[in-house]
């Protein structure tokens, strides 16, 4: 797999969400130096290699965050639980797992061979480049060819 594509993929899949009111997500592949919020974006990954015998699978554990800003801290709030949510126009995880493709296709567009959103950690303040935000972390697993 490669990483920065896996990563750009799914910050172009996040982008699908629809936010209620004038809200709209910006995403990016990368840690952003400065974020234009509402914002998800690809953190930190961890990397299990030799899955299957020959560089044949490897599997990723990707950490991704969604920053929201704190103009209402109640409104911010409900934006993000609006993202964390299992299903409906704003999730994350929905717009995400989209990306899977149909049944027998791979998923990114062939970048992976699957992915699944398992969980959201880390709901808290966050201070990004000395702006503070409520955000939260989104775990995402990421399985692929070892030899790609």
């Amino acid at each position: 797999m490669q990483m920065s594509a896996v990563r750009d993929a799914i910050a172009d899949a996040a982008r699908a969400v629809v936010l209620p009111a004038a809200a709209k997500l910006t995403a990016t592949g990368y840690t952003p130096d400065s974020v234009t919020e509402p914002h998800f974006f690809c953190g930190e990954y961890s990397i299990e290699f030799d899955k299957a015998m020959g560089r044949g699978l490897d599997t990723a554990e990707l950490t991704c965050r969604v920053l929201v800003g704190l103009a209402d801290d109640e409104a911010a709030q409900r934006l993000l639980d609006a993202m964390l949510s299992g299903s409906g126009p704003a999730s994350l995880k929905q717009a995400v797992e989209a990306a899977r493709g149909a049944p027998g296709e791979y998923a990114l567009g062939g970048l992976a061979h699957d992915l699944h959103v398992m969980r959201v950690q880390g709901y808290r303040w966050y201070e990004h480049q000395g702006n503070q935000y409520i955000g939260a972390e989104i775990i995402i697993k990421i399985i692929g060819e070892g030899n790609a």
